[in-house]
């Protein structure tokens, strides 16, 4: 496996997380790019070993070495920043791990990848422009002398901003932009990024203790704003329907996602192969789920996902600037924070309700209720929309046709042989009935392009049947729970790891939280095509037909591992914990001072002094 010198073209596959950084930062230098993605390999099985026996393996040996590294005092959460950053932490470091340990936070410093993974690249802009940038956008929050306040009425600003004022005074001045769009909105040029994080590398450097800035810097009122004689560069806002045009733009100039060709007729079948996701797949299931949610290398996805077909909207620029948002896919250069749902709790989402049934007492089944979101689905284009394709995947009829070759799938593919599914082997048409006995999968609305349809749509109702919705409490009463993309990230997916089901995930959407989660340890990943349903639903379920046992135990396993975990790591408090780290780091890349800018505590006492 080769990497590249440069941390940002790194960073452009696998975010922070990933122990090799720490590496590739102390090597980082100019050069040559040459981006080569990891690519799985052979891992000699032993008799009777499964591919998921061993990603299980792997993934408990990964997680043990997360949690080895957790810091249990001020001085060796210090240590492990600057050790992992490469700078010495912000002002009121000593605060925020105050705030965590009354929160009882696990203080791992893995778990905070994301926000230098955001944040880096504006150590290349100038802080005026940071703070100009940040006060003269449309949808703000601004925090002065300790209190946070907003001028916007929008939901989700009002949710940030009740998340961020159980904590204001612990913050400096500063002013956020906020993304109120379900899609992201920008894709800086993947070159321009990389110039970026060559600048901010040469940014990262620690001070002499006695000359470190421990104090922030004040702003004027919001009315006024800072830097008001400061030009910034005009964002111009593209609305280009086709998404895939823009977020390309945003992978490395020899990535398939820019060499390969555009697709422009979404009214066939789409083209479902699995070598495009070889490099994050072993032996037919998702062994690095970072790069599984990496479009990069894998650009047949650009008919096989809404968002690149036609998303609700589409408001984009090319210009960097400091605008905070729930998600984002891996080109995007929103800086995340906790989703507004996450932190509202809602029950439509969350479902508290019934998570705790026992596993005993569940079905062993899978269910999935939905409406057909993904972007706006037409006649012409709704066979490219990944939950349209998972649905018709559950469909017996439609399998048991495809199998008997009476009807070609019109927006599906058949599991590759490479899976020897038992019921593949059996007579023809014995997935679909094997398939039949455990899925209730189905759409509640059609969500159609024309109007006037109500739930039902003209073009699509000839495969789909519109079902009854059903409360997340009765969908606890299964084991397992497809988490799969809508228009952005679906915001199930914390309950589905809060419940004592277990959630198969499958997206391309980036939220807060990434860090703190360990794909086949808390829950199992599945790849954006779903080649590998069958294989994972026949590894846990079996196949009574074929006297293939399943692995009841495993599932549930991982799915009380997510529970457990999610109510460490995945609280409100967590969130809190998060947010305020970020917002001074944020302060600090927003503040002139910024390169001789830090909490020295440790080593001015010569706690930690060589």
């Amino acid at each position: 496996m080769a990497f590249p010198r440069r941390p940002s073209a790194f960073l452009r596959y696998l975010i922070p997380g990933a122990l090799i950084l720490i590496g590739l930062y102390a090597l980082a230098g100019p050069s040559d790019l040459l981006v080569t993605v990891p690519t799985p390999w052979r891992h000699r099985y032993a008799a009777g070993e499964h591919p998921i026996d061993w990603l299980i393996k792997v993934a408990e040996k990964d997680f043990d070495q997360k949690l080895a590294r957790e810091s249990h005092t001020l001085a060796e959460a210090a240590a492990a920043y600057r050790k992992r950053r490469g700078r010495h932490p912000p002002p009121g470091f000593d605060k925020w791990f105050e705030f965590a340990q009354e929160k009882e936070a696990v203080i791992v410093e893995d778990f905070w990848d994301q926000i230098y993974h955001d944040l880096e690249p504006f150590w290349a802009l100038p802080a005026g422009r940071i703070r100009k940038d940040a006060w003269n956008f449309e949808m703000q929050i601004n925090i002065r002398n300790g209190n946070a306040t907003s001028g916007s009425d929008w939901f989700w600003t009002k949710i940030w901003l009740k998340m961020i004022k159980t904590f204001d005074h612990l913050l400096p001045d500063m002013d956020l932009a906020l993304n109120a769009m379900d899609e992201p909105r920008m894709v800086v040029p993947w070159e321009q990024v990389d110039e970026y994080m060559r600048l901010a590398h040469k940014t990262r450097h620690m001070a002499r203790p006695r000359d470190v800035v421990s104090e922030f810097s004040t702003l004027p009122p919001p009315g006024q704003g800072p830097e008001k004689d400061l030009e910034t560069p005009a964002k111009e806002w593209e609305g280009e329907k086709h998404y895939w045009l823009i977020a390309q733009r945003g992978c490395h100039p020899k990535s398939l996602a820019r060499q390969s060709p555009v697709i422009t007729n979404f009214d066939t079948t789409p083209l479902i192969k699995s070598s495009f996701a070889l490099q994050h797949m072993q032996d037919g299931y998702v062994w690095n789920y970072t790069l599984s949610t990496d479009f990069c290398h894998q650009s047949d996805l650009q008919a096989l996902e809404g968002v690149f077909v036609e998303p609700l909207s589409t408001s984009a620029t090319k210009v960097l600037f400091p605008m905070f948002g729930g998600s984002k896919l891996a080109v995007n250069n929103e800086i995340l924070l906790p989703a507004p749902m996450y932190w509202n709790e809602e029950e439509r989402f969350m479902g508290s309700e019934g998570a705790d049934i026992p596993w005993e007492e569940k079905k062993d089944g899978v269910i999935w209720r939905g409406v057909a979101t993904g972007g706006k689905n037409r006649e012409n284009n709704w066979k490219s929309f990944q939950r349209h394709r998972f649905v018709a995947m559950n469909n017996a009829t439609k399998l048991n046709l495809a199998e008997t070759r009476q009807m070609d799938p019109v927006n599906f593919a058949l599991p590759p042989k490479q899976y020897g599914l038992k019921a593949q082997q059996a007579t023809v048409g014995a997935l679909g009935q094997w398939v039949d006995k455990w899925s209730d999968v189905g759409f509640v609305d059609l969500m159609c392009g024309y109007k006037g349809q109500g739930k039902h749509c003209n073009y699509t109702d000839p495969h789909y049947e519109v079902m009854e919705g059903m409360k997340m409490a009765k969908q606890f009463q299964n084991k397992y729970l497809p988490d799969i993309d809508g228009n952005s990230f679906s915001g199930r997916y914390l309950g589905f790891l809060r419940s004592t089901s277990l959630p198969i995930k499958a997206t391309l959407w980036r939220e807060w939280h990434d860090s703190r989660l360990v794909a086949w340890k808390h829950f199992v990943p599945m790849d954006s095509r779903f080649g590998d349903w069958y294989g994972i639903m026949e590894y846990f379920l079996g196949n009574a037909a074929a006297e293939l046992k399943g692995h009841d135990e495993v599932a549930r396993k991982i799915a009380m591992n997510g529970k457990d975990w999610a109510a460490k790591v995945l609280r409100k408090e967590d969130m809190q914990v998060y947010v305020l780290r970020l917002l001074l780091e944020y302060a600090r890349v927003s503040d002139e001072r910024r390169e001789v800018m830090g909490w020295v505590g440790d080593l001015v006492k010569g706690e930690l002094a060589p």
